[in-house]
């Protein structure tokens, strides 16, 4: 009995999700993993497992490294809530998620190619050239938000998703971050 409970722990969930990227496809396939990979190692002990997690990882730590910001964890609960999301957004024409209840920080990405993660975050992060930290402002006509939630110093994890819209042509990106970023009236870092 021992032994099955394991496997049904351990190895189960990995053969699920290469059945699904032998059916489906990678996308599908990386999605589930972000699903079930999470029940076979305690969340404190998982690293990222798929290429598309390393690189929302990545990406992000990067930017943080570069204004002197400690990396964040991959958080698989957030990568469920993530995938979820874009799921459900999906079957609604793939328009961004409404946020506003959200106990969480969140980037959103919608393109009109199939995007990769690590495109994803630079996007976000290429408007900190826009960001004065001198005095915690964005410069007119543009918005910081996206670039101050991934810095955020005080954020300590994420977890992405993506889905391909309407036939493969657009992609739907979201990260959410715990504890969330953008606090009114403080800096980033």
């Amino acid at each position: 009995m021992m032994m099955a409970s394991r496997f049904h722990r351990l190895v189960l969930p990995r053969l699920l999700a290469v059945a699904l990227l032998t059916c489906t496809g990678s996308v599908e396939a990386s999605r589930a993993n972000v699903l079930l990979a999470s029940a076979a190692v305690p969340a404190a002990q998982r690293k990222p497992q798929t290429r598309a997690e390393d690189q929302f990882l990545t990406a992000h730590n990067q930017a943080r490294a570069a204004v002197g910001v400690g990396q964040l964890r991959w958080s698989p609960k957030l990568g469920s809530e993530a995938s979820r999301m874009v799921a459900q957004q999906k079957e609604k024409g793939c328009g961004f998620a409404d946020l506003a209840s959200s106990p969480y920080g969140a980037n959103q990405l919608w393109t009109s190619y199939p995007v990769r993660p690590a495109e994803a975050v630079r996007s976000w992060v290429e408007e900190g050239k826009y960001y004065s930290y001198a005095n915690n402002s964005c410069a007119a006509g543009h918005e910081c938000g996206t670039y101050t939630q991934v810095v955020w110093r005080n954020t300590a994890e994420v977890g992405c998703a993506q889905a391909n819209c309407v036939g493969g042509g657009a992609a739907l990106t979201l990260c959410l971050y715990n504890p969330p970023g953008n606090i009114q009236g403080q800096k980033p870092y």
